[in-house]
């Protein structure tokens, strides 16, 4: 397909965003920015949430599962669900109860300025690998479909899809990202759903979708046989629940879009449609991998790696022009879906949690807030820029994966403060929150080396383990706190 179609296709797509961020944000003050003024219609905020939680590594990727895992991975959403209850009984009414704009605010309350800050930190460098490397990712494939044939460096790619964030989140923020993300997460579904019936209509021969799944090699979702297997039911389960809790339930970027709904009740409805949704998508996801792979076996479609699957089947022209268009735009949806509010969420912490903006003068803290974003906006094209420059996908995955150890730290301090009433060291809690992922980290790398056990996901159970002990260690009894019903405690 012509690229400059598929450019216009793109520009005319933040077209749209930038008209929709002009009519729903038409106020810049930080209750809109940071909260949507606490108005968001749950039911939006739910599904605009789905493509947020996917993202664009999940839009690639997880299709590309099934030939190593088949279905595993619906174990650890079928955790992911047992997670989004704890956040709905535990953390939302807590959040809720101290009417919080950054949720690191508890910290303050529960241990002290020092874990507060450090909470932030964590989350901010998190975030910011976290959503430079999912950017990365698209930027890299739109480079290859698109720019290259047209001689337009990486560097300018990057450089326009920073802009474009930039323009329609920095005036109303979360405002705005509620009704861009449902755009967003409409395209992408729309692009998987519609890859799955062309596909469908090329393979079935009069099958039934759901049966000629249920026959695939790939299908099998529940693993009991072997414990020490990444595929085991359980360790899978249970590193969905506690990824859900820290990833959702401890991080600015998705609680920020829950703070925004009219009330408890329905940030609760949020949560709980936003779990039924992301099993049933999460399972066409799967089948779409077991469809793609016998599809590009048939048509002889070659890939390097399993997360090129879907994009090399789509840019091959074998289900035409519609999937290409489709999964071009659903590509770039994934990734806006979860970059657009990240970038909200990391200019939320870092003024409120770092430079503590509500106490400024209102004008004043507006000119801050703006630069923030700004300067966000910056740190994120400068990251993206570097994992270029390292060019080795080992090495940046590797720093993805080790900012997926920073939640770790969290998950321990919000434990601890909210199922304890034990007064902590605040200013030795920074050394406590390093130590338990390196300590993790080192564990799971030997683990697998000295007892040829693999890890799933539970490192960050043994990280936030290790940080609970940490604070346990650090801590003594207090007779003067308050009991379970004041507001820093469950």
């Amino acid at each position: 397909m012509d690229a400059s179609l598929l450019i216009g296709l793109i520009l005319g797509y933040f077209v749209i965003l930038i008209g929709i961020s002009f009519l729903a944000g038409k106020n810049d003050d930080h209750q809109t920015f940071f909260l949507g003024n606490r108005n968001s219609p749950w039911y939006a905020v739910a599904f605009g949430m789905v493509g947020a939680s996917l993202s664009g590594v999940t839009f690639l990727s997880v299709p590309g599962l099934v030939a190593n895992n088949s279905f595993a991975y619906m174990q650890v959403v079928l955790g992911y669900v047992a997670g989004y209850l704890v956040i709905m009984q535990v953390l939302l009414p807590l959040y809720y109860r101290l009417n919080l704009t950054s949720i690191y605010t508890y910290l303050q309350g529960r241990f002290g300025p020092s874990s507060y800050t450090t909470g932030s930190i964590f989350f901010l460098i998190s975030r910011v690998i976290g959503a430079a490397f999912r950017l990365y990712l698209i930027a890299i494939v739109l480079q290859t479909a698109i720019f290259d044939g047209l001689n337009i460096p990486f560097w300018i790619t990057v450089l326009i899809t920073i802009v474009l964030i930039w323009v329609y989140t920095f005036r109303s923020g979360i405002k705005t990202i509620i009704w861009t993300d449902t755009l967003q997460t409409a395209l992408m579904l729309g692009a998987v759903f519609i890859t799955v019936y062309m596909i469908s209509q090329q393979l079935l021969d009069g099958d039934s979708l759901i049966s000629y799944v249920q026959q695939s090699e790939y299908s099998q979702i529940f693993f009991f046989d072997d414990w020490k297997s990444g595929n085991y039911f359980f360790k899978n389960f249970l590193s969905g629940m506690f990824i859900t809790i820290v990833m959702t339930g401890l991080d600015q970027d998705m609680m920020q879009k829950n703070l925004s709904c009219r009330s408890l009740g329905d940030a609760k409805k949020n949560m709980f449609w936003l779990a039924l949704t992301l099993v049933a998508v999460n399972l066409v996801f799967l089948a779409l991998g077991a469809l793609l792979y016998d599809f590009a076996a048939l048509k002889q479609i070659a890939f390097d790696r399993p997360d090129q699957l879907y994009t090399e089947v789509a840019l091959s022209g074998e289900l035409g022009s519609t999937v290409l268009i489709l999964f071009i735009l659903g590509l770039v949806a994934a990734a806006y879906s979860s970059a657009d509010s990240a970038l909200t969420a990391l200019t939320t912490s870092f003024c409120v949690d770092i430079l503590q903006i509500e106490k400024m003068e209102v004008k004043a803290s507006k000119i801050t807030r703006k630069l923030v974003h700004l300067g966000f906006s910056a740190v994120l094209f400068l990251v993206i820029l570097i994992f270029r420059q390292l060019n080795d996908d080992s090495v940046i995955n590797e720093l993805f994966t080790a900012a997926g150890y920073t939640y770790g730290p969290l998950l321990g301090l919000y434990a601890f403060g909210l199922y304890t009433r034990r007064k902590v060291a605040d200013q030795l809690v920074p050394i406590a929150a390093v130590l338990a992922p390196v300590l993790s980290y080192l564990i799971r790398t030997y683990a697998k080396e000295w007892y040829a056990y693999s890890m799933s996901f539970e490192h960050l159970i043994i990280n936030g383990l290790l940080m609970f002990l940490f604070l346990l260690s650090l801590s003594k009894p207090n007779p003067s706190a308050p009991d379970a019903k004041t507001k820093f405690y469950a």
